[in-house]
């Protein structure tokens, strides 16, 4: 392009396809929303270029940080095609947060990264308006963030989402417990608290049975009267914290895993010693009827939706046998819907999850 092709005051960056303005406007619409979730130990406001949090004013004494980092994954094409933007904002931080709260810690703080083609600042605030509706209900506090406007990387107003969390926890109490009496060990219970549906793994295998179904997203949900689709399956991630963390406040959890991409088989070993075997039972819990549509519709096999999915446990938790019945009512009273799904048992090298299934589960 030769000179004469610019302006007569020259290129500019909203000529290249950034809008400085836009940015600066979606800044002050959404300062009021960050404001809104603030608790103890932060220290300044949105806007700085780092963000100060106090451990001390937050009632730690021998904290021990934890981090967590994660997105929504191909979840957001749906909120994208679909103007479904209000809660992929609650996807993510539930990604992070739920992370933290396996580990014992409570979050203390949450960032996000927002980029895009072209800024739509009123899509933006809606997602950045469920981020920080995420962090309210986990009791964390959104303290800043990144919006990047990239023509060429992104088409136009498509966007990306990542998210990061940070946690803290005294150092006594990180999970999975492993010093006896508290340590896990083959009898302990599984319990399982449900899933509001698919939350955010599997999306890429979602929307390729939907369109190997001839389902379009924008048509009747075929398992949630009254819903399209597209609203049916972004109903969004479920947040443990409060529910794991007074369990865990309680003494009672031994140990916790988030179950997500990997489901069951792939996520729970994560929290257990090696020479243990957990022996779950698919029948013992609801399976939402998201899942049964799925495996019919795809023709996807037990193993693999288990292997996939979260087919309707969203979280699982390791207790103490006398310990159930309190544990439950903790849990429930909470708003959690609880599940035994299973037990511990000893076994040989690393530790690993089965899971029996009835014929024709989950359909």
């Amino acid at each position: 392009m030769t000179r004469a092709a610019y302006p007569a005051n020259g290129a500019t960056y909203r000529d290249a396809g950034v809008d400085i303005e836009a940015g600066d406007a979606l800044v002050d619409a959404i300062k009021p929303l960050a404001r809104a979730t603030t608790r103890a130990g932060v220290m300044g406001s949105l806007g700085g270029f780092g963000a100060l949090f106090d451990l001390r004013a937050a009632g730690f004494t021998d904290p021990v940080l934890v981090s967590t980092t994660d997105g929504v994954g191909t979840k957001l094409k749906i909120a994208i095609d679909h103007g479904l933007h209000d809660t992929v904002g609650i996807d993510l931080v539930a990604m992070c947060v739920n992370d933290l709260v396996v580990q014992g810690a409570e979050p203390l703080f949450f960032l996000d990264y927002f980029a895009t083609g072209s800024l739509d600042i009123a899509a933006a605030k809606r997602v950045i308006a469920g981020i920080a509706e995420g962090c309210r209900r986990s009791g964390c506090a959104l303290v800043g963030g990144e919006t990047a406007e990239m023509p060429g990387m992104y088409y136009g107003g498509d966007y990306d989402l990542a998210g990061f969390a940070v946690g803290a926890a005294e150092r006594g109490s990180l999970l999975p417990r492993d010093v006896a009496p508290g340590a896990v060990v083959p009898g302990d219970i599984v319990l399982g608290l449900a899933a509001s549906g698919v939350h955010s793994n599997g999306f890429s295998l979602v929307r390729r049975v939907a369109a190997s179904a001839g389902v379009a997203l924008d048509a009747p949900a075929p398992f949630a009267p009254g819903m399209s689709l597209a609203e049916a399956l972004m109903v969004p991630t479920k947040l443990y914290v409060l529910s794991v963390l007074a369990l865990h406040r309680a003494g009672l959890l031994k140990a916790a895993a988030h179950i997500t991409g990997g489901g069951l088989p792939g996520n729970l070993p994560r929290a257990l010693p090696e020479g243990t075997v957990a022996k779950l039972d698919a029948a013992r819990w609801d399976v939402p009827p998201v899942f049964g549509w799925l495996a019919r519709a795809g023709g996807i096999a037990a193993e693999e939706m288990l292997r996939v999915f979260n087919c309707g446990v969203g979280m699982a938790l390791i207790v103490a046998p006398e310990h159930e019945a309190e544990a439950r009512r903790i849990l429930e009273a909470e708003g959690e819907t609880v599940f035994t799904i299973g037990a511990l048992e000893a076994g040989d090298g690393p530790a690993r999850a089965e899971v029996a299934t009835p014929s024709g589960w989950p359909g």
